[in-house]
């Protein structure tokens, strides 16, 4: 039987986030595993074996909120190392201004809760990524 190898814990994993904004506000999901499991974060993922990174950025986010995403920027990258949990991730950051629909629940195996928040008035613990990008959003500012 041929062990499994699994990006981000036996070697670094490329994953993706996309913070969406709407209304001055952000969208944030709370995660259920690990990396930072009960951490708010931004939606995102892997990319998958030749796929662009803008397009694992709109489909995680898609399939992850319900929204319909539209125009897709980059936005920064961000690098996570968990020694306790054994991750290694590097995510590219993508933003967007541009949905249609209300977020839902789409995912519960993956995320407990989803919602909008004022970047001044975060749940918290916030993850890596999602500070990556608020702090790339507040340079933007």
């Amino acid at each position: 039987m041929t062990p499994t190898i699994k990006p981000g814990l036996d070697f670094p994993g490329v994953g993706v986030g996309l913070a969406i904004l709407r209304e001055g506000r952000i969208l944030l999901c709370r995660r259920i595993n690990a990396p930072e499991a009960r951490y708010w974060s931004i939606p995102g993922g892997k990319v998958d074996l030749l796929e662009t990174s803008l397009a694992a950025a709109r489909r995680e986010a898609e399939e992850e909120t319900g929204l319909t995403i539209g125009d897709v920027e980059f936005l920064c990258h961000s690098e996570l190392i968990d020694t306790r949990d054994r991750h290694h991730w590097v995510s590219l950051i993508f933003v967007t201004r541009d949905t249609r629909g209300e977020p839902a629940l789409t995912e519960p195996d993956k995320l407990s809760a989803i919602g909008w928040f004022d970047p001044d008035k975060l749940p918290q613990p916030v993850s890596a990524f999602a500070k990556a990008a608020l702090n790339a959003l507040g340079q933007e500012r």
